[in-house]
């Protein structure tokens, strides 16, 4: 599919469900829900929300931090064999209804199944480290129909101390080496917030560069593409004083790239899906104190060990 270059999927119209939650009240209570690492670090549900979400919170800071908050994921999507459309399975929705989500406590992971047309069941689950969060979703087809393509879309929104509207700290990995990944586009600096926003920019690791470098779509985002490919599926935002970084990596992806307005990191893994078959993809998001290179050796030591 030609849309999967730019990032971006042509949905097929009228197919976007919410789909079933498997719902119940957590058998530990509101506790079992949160997980700390020996570093400080935490891992919390956030229960401003009924889509599965979860905030990720600095040594030290108070359970209720919203500086990290991950839609998890934020829309999984899939295109079925012999179709060219792909199709939105799940979308995640902002606020409280009557669906929770029935979580689970693992070991050092939270997790919950998810039930998406097709029918698919989707695994998501999340387990702390001391650096950082690991994120893999594992993908059941319960049909006869394959998949040729299938991902879910992992979303860390960063504000705070990590807000970067401007993308002035947040940057990708090149041949020559770790540079802003809006550098291309002085102007972003200066100009009113109304013109640079709402966009995108996105930098290609596996699909071919865009011709074009920047795109004004239909739905009024201005999309702004590299002119290079990154070598390394990497992204990551320095935090205002320069103590933190927050970076995500993954084994293998078409592109990286950020919504500055949010100041997303998206390095989104996409899979296959068998008829009755399972797979899975995984990524990991680095919440490390210290340095942006530091960050960036050890997010890529450990990205052989994804799927």
């Amino acid at each position: 599919m030609r849309s999967r270059a730019l990032g971006v999927i042509t949905l097929a119209i009228g197919l976007a469900v919410i789909p079933r939650v498997n719902s119940a009240a957590p058998p530990d209570g509101q506790a079992s829900l949160r997980l700390t690492a020996p570093s400080g670090l935490q891992l919390v549900v956030d229960e401003d929300n009924s889509s599965p979400t979860l905030r990720v919170v600095l040594p030290g800071r108070p359970p209720s931090d919203r500086s990290i908050v991950v839609l998890f994921p934020e829309h999984v999507t899939g295109v079925p064999h012999g179709e060219q459309e792909a199709r939105r399975l799940y979308r995640w929705q902002p606020a409280r209804g009557d669906e929770r989500t029935a979580w689970r406590r693992v070991g050092r992971s939270l997790e919950y199944d998810l039930d998406l047309p097709g029918p698919v069941r989707l695994t998501a689950r999340a387990t702390l480290d001391s650096d950082g969060i690991e994120v893999r979703y594992e993908f059941r087809n319960l049909s006869t129909t394959a998949y040729d393509m299938i991902y879910a879309v992992t979303d860390p929104r960063l504000t705070g101390a990590f807000h970067d509207v401007r993308l002035e700290r947040t940057y990708v990995h090149y041949p020559t080496g770790l540079e802003l990944l809006a550098a291309e586009t002085p102007a972003r600096l200066t100009m009113p917030l109304e013109q640079w926003l709402p966009a995108r920019y996105l930098a290609s690791f596996t699909w071919p560069v865009p011709e074009q470098r920047m795109e004004r779509r239909g739905d009024g985002i201005a999309y702004y593409n590299t002119r290079r490919r990154v070598d390394q599926p990497f992204i990551a935002t320095v935090s205002a004083d320069s103590a933190w970084v927050v970076a995500s990596v993954t084994r293998n992806t078409g592109n990286v790239w950020s919504n500055p307005e949010l100041t997303c990191q998206h390095v989104d893994p996409q899979t296959t899906l068998t008829p009755a078959g399972r797979a899975a993809t995984e990524l990991k998001i680095f919440v490390l104190r210290g340095s942006l290179r530091t960050a960036f050796q050890h997010a890529i030591q450990q990205r052989d060990s994804l799927r």
